[in-house]
Order: C-alpha cells, then sequence, then structure tokens
C-alpha cells in the first residue's frame, strides 16, 4: 500500500513543471521586487531640471497622490531627481505617466548628484505605468528624458523608487479623518515685553547695536540671549511653555514711538501643500525674516505670501499707509520660510539654512519642512500717517527675528501634530473652535493630557 501524497510535494512539483514549461516557450519569467524591499522614495526632496508651471512642481510626483504630478518645460533633455537620504540598493522603479511621456529616457543612480549611472535605458517608453525592475544603489535617482512623445513636456503622477536602506524614514500617511480642511495652524499669542536698539542674532553680545526693535514673548530677550537663557526666562506668551523670541522693528509716527497694545497673533502654520508631514521646530533653531535694506518690489514679491500692510477698507499695501481712518489701526503680515536644511541651527546670514518651499514643496538642499510662522502684529496708529516709518526705514523695510525657545519640545509637537498635521485652525492650547468634536492638543492649564 503507498503511503498518501504530501501535498506540499505535489505543489512544488507543480510550480517546477509551469517553469520548465516557460523556459521551454521561451517566455521570460518576470520577478517582482523582494517582499523586503520597501517604497523609499514618498515624501523625500525631489527636484527636477524645470518646472512647466505653478502646481507641476518636483515633489509632486513623490507625494503619493495620483491627482498631483511633476511637468516639465517642452524641451529636451529634462530630469527628475530623487534624494533617498542615504545610498541605498534599488530593485525597482515605477513611473506612473501623465499622457505627456518619456519615449526615450534612462533610469539613474548617483552617490553624490553629480556622477550618475545607468540603470535602465529605453528608447521606446510606452507611458502609462511602467514597472521596471533594476541593480543599482546610490542615495540619488533620477529619470533622465531624452526624447518625448509630444511636443509637451514630461509629465509624472508619481515617481515610486523601492529598494533597501536610503533614510530608514517611514512614509507619513496623509490623514484619514473625514472633516473638511480649511484651516492647518494655531496661534501663539504674546504680548509686548520691551523696545530695546538689540538683536541677539545680527548682533549677539553687542547691546545697542541695532535699531530699535520691539520684543514680544520672552521677557528676558537682549543683545546677550541665548537658547539657555531664553529656556530660563519667563514668558509674555499666552502658553507659559513658549519661551521662545519674536521680535520686529519699532513702529513711529514722527518721533512718537508706537508700541503694539495686547496680544499680537503670530501663527504657526504649514507653509506646504502636504501639510501632514510638518515636522517640529528643533530646539535653539533661529532665523531672520525679510530685511531691512529690502525694495518696495523685493518686499512685494517675496516668495512667501505677503499681505502687506492694511488698516480700515485698505489692504495690501507694500509700505505703511499714508493716512488711516480714525479708529482703526496699522496691521502687517508677512510669512516665514518654512523649510529647513536639517543641519544648521543658524547660518552666516541667518537665512541661508531655511528656505520656502517651491510649488508647495520642500526643495532638495532644505528637506524637512517645519512650522511656518506668520507675524500679525498690530501698532494703534490711525489718522495721518505720512510720517509714520520703521526704526529700520520705510514699511518696506518690515522683517522679523524668531529664536525658538518652547521649554518642552513635546508641548510644541502636541500642537503641531493636533493643530497642523490634523487640519485645524487652533488657539494656543490647541482647541479648534469650530471642529470641537476634535478636542485640543493640551489641557486647560496647558499641560499634556
Amino acid at each position: 500500500m503507498h503511503p498518501p501524497p504530501n501535498p506540499g510535494r505535489l505543489r512544488l512539483g507543480l510550480v517546477t513543471a509551469m517553469l520548465v514549461a516557460l523556459v521551454a516557450t521561451g517566455l521570460a519569467i518576470i520577478t517582482p521586487a523582494i517582499a523586503a524591499d520597501a517604497l523609499l522614495s514618498q515624501g523625500r526632496p525631489a527636484s527636477a531640471s524645470s518646472v512647466e508651471g505653478g502646481g507641476y512642481g518636483a515633489g509632486a510626483a513623490v507625494d503619493g497622490d495620483n491627482g498631483t504630478r511633476w511637468a516639465s518645460a517642452y524641451s529636451d533633455p529634462q530630469w527628475l531627481q530623487i534624494d533617498l537620504g542615504a545610498t541605498a540598493t534599488i530593485s525597482q522603479v515605477v513611473l506612473n505617466w501623465e499622457g505627456a511621456y518619456g519615449k526615450a529616457f534612462k533610469i539613474q543612480t548617483s552617490p553624490n548628484a553629480t556622477t550618475w549611472t545607468d540603470v535602465y535605458s529605453t528608447s521606446t517608453g510606452t507611458g502609462g505605468t511602467q514597472t521596471l525592475n533594476v541593480t543599482g544603489s546610490g542615495r540619488y535617482v533620477r529619470m533622465y528624458g531624452t526624447a518625448r512623445n509630444t511636443g509637451y513636456g514630461y509629465s509624472l503622477w508619481e515617481f515610486k523608487v523601492y529598494g533597501t536602506g536610503g533614510s530608514g524614514s517611514t512614509p507619513v500617511p496623509s490623514p484619514t479623518f473625514t472633516d473638511e480642511v480649511t484651516h492647518h495652524e494655531f496661534q501663539a499669542n504674546c504680548s509686548f515685553t520691551a523696545n530695546r536698539p538689540d538683536d541677539p542674532i545680527v548682533y549677539p553680545g553687542l547691546p545697542g547695536a541695532s535699531h530699535m526693535h520691539t520684543f514680544v514673548g520672552n521677557r528676558t530677550t537682549n543683545a546677550s540671549s541665548t537658547a539657555s537663557s531664553l529656556l530660563a526666562g519667563a514668558t509674555s506668551c499666552t502658553n507659559p511653555h513658549d519661551r521662545s523670541a519674536y521680535w520686529f522693528p519699532s513702529f513711529y509716527k514722527g518721533d512718537q514711538l508706537i508700541q503694539p497694545t495686547g496680544n499680537q497673533v503670530i501663527y504657526y502654520k504649514s507653509g506646504i501643500r502636504d501639510y501632514w508631514r510638518v515636522q517640529n521646530f528643533p530646539q535653539g533653531l533661529r532665523f531672520v525674516v525679510g530685511s531691512p535694506t529690502a525694495t518696495l518690489a523685493e518686499f512685494r514679491d517675496s516668495p512667501g505670501a505677503v499681505e502687506g500692510f492694511e488698516c480700515g477698507n485698505l489692504s495690501h499695501s507694500w509700505d505703511i499707509p499714508t493716512n488711516c481712518v480714525a479708529g482703526t489701526q496699522v496691521n502687517v503680515r508677512y510669512q516665514a520660510p518654512s523649510c529647513w536644511d536639517g543641519v544648521n541651527l543658524d547660518s552666516a546670514n541667518h537665512k541661508s539654512h531655511m528656505s520656502y518651499p517651491t510649488d508647495g514643496y520642500c526643495p532638495g538642499s532644505h528637506p524637512v519642512p517645519v512650522p511656518m510662522l506668520e507675524f500679525k502684529i498690530a501698532f494703534p496708529a490711525d489718522g495721518d500717517l505720512s510720517q509714520a516709518r520703521l526704526s529700520s526705514g520705510r514699511g518696506y523695510s518690515w522683517h522679523y527675528d524668531f529664536f525658538n525657545a518652547w521649554d518642552n519640545p513635546a508641548i510644541l509637537n502636541a500642537l503641531v501634530k493636533h493643530c497642523i498635521n490634523g487640519g485645524l485652525q487652533c488657539n494656543p492650547r490647541g482647541y479648534d473652535l469650530y471642529k470641537p468634536h476634535r478636542g485640543a492638543a493640551l489641557t486647560e492649564n496647558f499641560e499634556l493630557p
């Protein structure tokens, strides 16, 4: 009597027979990417040789959204490049083309974004979704197009790179809540503390070296302030954990110094399209926004959204209004860069370590999205303002400084996650009045729940 057949052995024999048959008929066996290989490209910094226009930035091809795309200029060659953050072994590339696809293109890898190695090449591209099994390694991967199939440029909905290694970070998934997202912000409301001719970022340790500045937030800010001294100081902010220093040029009406009254609104917002990717400020980060030597055009055309000066029904003025209706006040709003280089807490010009997003995505040189600050400062001045000025000059010399010093990074992180990543419009404790069912980031005492 024969023993019963072994099911496992039968399945193995069947698979072997099928493979032999495939080989015998000359059919190619396509091996998928190894199961352990991961999607390395999503949310990584991307750059391109060109962009067709606003809304078609390089980052749109690595955001995991098949409704956004990168589109290039209408010429050859063009390229789209992804920084994986560290050396990776690449096993598969997936290109999801829009109608304007590459007829001839290469997939290349590089250790330094300078020297490139071809891992795939074709002159008969088909468009659609192309899954390419490749073998190569590098920190950078790019699609290098040399011939287009249409008179338009190259356009990719998604450019996905699979393999092992890279930055090791897991792509941040988009949110799953069903609320309509109209805002992604919270407020840091801080009142006046002092007027001083000091600037601890531009002129550290040199009291009196600067033009007059008006300070809000940390009550101890002066020319000698450091990250440590700020953390040890008190604050005028509604949230007692915000020991950060915020300052800007003082406002004068003739020779009269006009001080802002009450809480000044400093928004922490998302400056990027994918607001759920915004990360916490690193402790001690500092930077300057705008320039005291800016021209009107430079102020008006800043990469951030510039609302400029307003009073009464007047808005989007690039200089201080010459007259404001009695009972109104002069407001000024100006946005900060929101992409950090991920390394430096400061730089020689106090700006280079920060960058504005491009088309809603952080550039490869500044890959870390952090909160976008927007100062909204109100000066109680009305009537004839023809002699009004800033301590730095005309209204378009408006600028401001920020020195991060939240005494508990977990508090700031909770606000970022709940309000910015969560698509809410929050007050200083992380509560959205219009969406009460979402709760608050902090307790009534501004502590973690």
